[in-house]
């Protein structure tokens, strides 16, 4: 039998189980917000909640991040997910440590379709993309959360029942020394796509009905391969089917291959198997090590509803897509961040309850949105009839002679940072503002993560304000989370240098000004053109589902 090399396995940390304090006390303990899953998305949520001052309590069965064995799983973070770990202080690590690209390119056959470059309409200080394992993020992430030290991270920690209350939840969870109870005003699953408390709780999933199947396999070559992310929708070296290919750090490649729906998982993942795959691609003599083999198969799912009474899905636990365009991993931490500011302004007594609402009602349409892009991607790369080969192979032909048909193929829509709907705390829906670089006007460097790192508040961005409108605004929201600026002009108001770019990136005209409500989550929740003290308290006030008789 031939022999495959294995490159040494990748260290992953391990962290102590601590009994907790909980333990063999009759006394059960409140919580203002439990977490249970230490994923991406779970991980993002504590380390928000953590940056704002606020306590969790993150539970997770195991004591180490990512999957022992080390695969790869996600590993392509899109610029929203880079500004929120820009903002949560671990984008430096991650641009150190992963692949940083934005050009893509798509073949049928030996031939090139269609290619793409995402810079192109970046304004913002992160890239378009960095590619890197998904155990590392995570890392990054604890260390984050324990610099911080307000989060109660529980290892080795499982929750085997959850009972909804009427203010909150009861949790049973057992540890190797025990078993006790908590309860929490909030629970957040965040245990990925097997969720036992959706289970236990019997919200449906409504999961699809067919398996799409691929096997991973993460290698290292002794003659690197273009820094790009090839993606072939028919590969000739993969029967007809999908393949992708991708770097990410410590030189590790990152290969997909499609798999048939029926095939057998573990026959697919064989040594032998996987390097005839790669030498069918590669030729017969490439040199490689093999660092990970694995086999990966998905369902779609979407929950009705991200929100039931005191627990809120995030992540897998609420949303299964389709790994075409990276929307998966992306979309977690990014429910993480919309649910983030929002629970620590409602556990500080700063906005409404409603405003919880407004989780469900704006990450639910971007998960639809992200089921229906990456669907289509997904019948596009696996036709399920002869109509859609047919179609296929005619979008396929075009591509290759026609520039409109290009846009067709549709393994280059990559995630991209979803708009909001119109609904009560957004009245006009919501559109993400990318983290702009900016200088103060003493001209002091800032950006837009920067100025929303700062607590828990919005910013309310104003082009050129009289000194007598900005006083007048400043009495009228005081007591409000909210941080007055003034872009250009004598205000007195802390002031940004006017610039055209983040004018036109708001949706402003520089030439008239205007007022722009920015979020927590960097999202745009109000533009007005005349703005008076009036209009933005009560711009703010709609935003955070403050009523009138509220604080």
């Amino acid at each position: 039998m031939e022999s495959f090399a294995f490159a040494p396995a990748y260290e992953l940390p391990v962290w102590p189980f601590t009994p907790p304090p909980e333990l063999g006390s009759a006394q059960v303990v409140r919580h203002p917000v439990v977490i249970v899953g230490a994923g991406p998305s779970g991980l993002t949520l504590a380390c928000d909640l953590a940056q704002r001052g606020v306590r969790a309590v993150l539970l997770d069965e195991d004591d180490t991040v990512g999957v022992r064995g080390a695969s790869s799983r996600g590993i392509c973070y899109a610029q929203k997910s880079l500004e929120i770990f820009e903002r949560l202080g671990i984008y430096a690590r991650i641009a150190a440590k992963g692949i940083t690209w934005s050009f893509g390119r798509t073949f049928s056959g030996d031939e090139e379709v269609y290619n793409f470059n995402l810079q192109a309409t970046s304004v913002s200080k992160q890239p378009p993309f960095v590619n890197l394992q998904q155990f590392y993020i995570e890392w990054f992430l604890v260390d984050r959360i324990l610099e911080l030290g307000v989060t109660d991270l529980r290892w080795k920690s499982r929750v085997t029942r959850v009972e909804p209350l009427a203010d909150g939840v009861r949790i049973d969870i057992e540890t190797p020394a025990g078993s006790y109870t908590i309860e929490a005003d909030h629970l957040i699953d965040a245990t990925g796509a097997n969720s036992p408390i959706r289970t236990q709780l019997g919200v449906e999933s409504h999961a699809s009905r067919s398996t799409d199947r691929w096997c991973i396999s993460d290698v290292r070559f002794e003659k690197p391969l273009p820094t790009e992310r090839w993606t072939w929708v028919d590969a000739p070296f993969n029967e007809g089917r999908g393949v992708w290919q991708h770097l990410m750090a410590d030189g590790v490649w990152r290969i997909d291959y499609q798999m048939p729906e029926d095939c057998d998982p573990a026959e697919i993942s064989r040594p032998e198997v996987a390097g005839a795959r790669l030498r069918e691609q590669l030729g017969p003599d490439v040199a490689f090590e093999f660092v990970w083999i694995g086999p990966y198969g998905y369902r779609d799912h979407l929950l009705e509803r991200f929100r039931h009474g005191r627990v809120c899905f995030i992540g897998d636990a609420a949303h299964v897509v389709s790994p075409f365009g990276a929307r998966g991993g992306n979309t977690g931490i990014q429910d993480a961040a919309n649910l983030g500011w929002k629970l620590a302004l409602v556990a500080q007594g700063q906005a409404g309850d409603a405003l919880l609402d407004s989780y469900d009602a704006e990450r639910r349409p971007a998960a639809q949105e992200n089921l229906t892009v990456t669907s289509r991607s997904a019948r596009f790369l696996a036709p399920r009839s002869p109509a859609e080969h047919t179609l296929r192979r005619a979008v396929v032909a075009l591509a290759k002679r026609h520039t409109f048909a290009r846009a067709l193929v549709n393994t280059g829509r990559m995630s991209v940072a979803n708009d909001y709907p119109a609904a009560p705390q957004l009245p006009e829906g919501a559109r993400t503002v990318q983290n702009l670089p900016l200088q103060w006007a003493d001209g002091r460097e800032t950006t837009l993560m920067q100025l929303l790192a700062e607590g828990t508040q919005c910013l309310g961005l104003w082009f050129a304000p009289t000194r007598a409108q900005a006083q007048a605004a400043c009495d009228a929201t005081a007591g409000l989370p909210l941080r007055l600026l003034a872009v250009g002009g004598d205000s007195g108001l802390p002031t940004l240098q006017a610039d055209e770019t983040l004018a036109r990136h708001l949706g402003i005209d520089p030439n008239v000004g205007g007022f722009v409500l920015v979020r927590p989550d960097a999202y745009r929740a109000a533009l007005l053109a005349q703005a008076t003290p009036d209009t933005i308290t009560a711009a703010v006030r709609t935003a955070l589902a403050l009523t009138a008789s509220s604080s």
